[in-house]
């Protein structure tokens, strides 16, 4: 009951402040504040100083100023790591700053396929959004299916790729990587502070820098999705 009256307040809201002079300012934190609802803003003010007090002397520590002007999150399905790299500019050597346990992922080694095989995507991925109001806490939504996973499931004769693939808090995983709330409270501010367009996320079944091979797959074209991630994680040094 409770609920249903704090949807129906929402809407009558929605439907009659805009037609208020001068209320239209007011619309959105009247709806925020009667649906719970935050904006990544509101969550930057929430967890942006202490954020910002946690990273600042690592970053100190790697020689590159917080915030950086580029960030690289390599997320090893195997060793469940996720490693955070940073750069001043595009000229610039790309630096180990900090690595974050990954607390679930759910599948097994090998790419996503389909929706519903509950498998981690493995690629060199986007994000897309923010979500400041994830059942997890906070999430980074990836760009999963991108290109490449169009085009090989166009060869395949696969429709159905699944979607909603994100890197969140909390410790439970269906598809995503679970990191925990303080690791993506981290993740969260530092990706806003750049902006999504200066972020990169590449996820691998395995730390290629060492020298391993990928998983056994049926698709034959992961070995040129395993060869791609191998030239782009050269770039990123290794933990000493």
């Amino acid at each position: 009951m409770g609920s249903a009256v704090v949807v129906i307040a929402a809407v009558v809201i929605a439907a009659f402040v805009p037609w208020i002079p001068g209320s239209r300012h007011v619309t959105v934190p009247l709806m925020q504040l009667m649906t719970g609802k935050k904006t990544v803003a509101q969550r930057i003010d929430e967890h942006g100083t202490i954020v910002a007090a946690r990273l600042t002397p690592l970053f100190a520590g790697a020689s590159i100023a917080y915030p950086p002007r580029e960030l690289a999150l390599l997320a090893f399905k195997d060793a469940m790591i996720l490693e955070v790299h940073a750069r001043g500019d595009a000229m610039s050597p790309w630096r180990l700053v900090n690595a974050y346990p990954i607390l679930a992922a759910s599948g097994a080694p090998g790419p996503k396929l389909r929706e519903g095989d509950r498998q981690v995507p493995e690629g060199i991925y986007a994000i897309e959004n923010l979500n400041p109001n994830s059942r997890y806490h906070l999430a980074l939504r990836l760009d999963y299916p991108n290109a490449f996973d169009r085009a090989r499931a166009r060869e395949d004769g696969r429709t159905e790729l699944g979607g909603d693939i994100m890197i969140h808090g909390q410790d439970v995983s269906i598809g995503c990587l679970a990191i925990g709330d303080r690791a993506i409270e981290d993740l969260f501010v530092l990706v806003a502070r750049i902006g999504i367009g200066n972020a990169t996320v590449i996820v691998s079944p395995t730390d290629f820098r060492s020298g391993a091979h990928g998983p056994q797959v049926a698709m034959t074209w992961c070995g040129e999705r395993y060869a791609t991630l191998a030239q782009a994680l050269a770039a990123f040094p290794r933990a000493p």
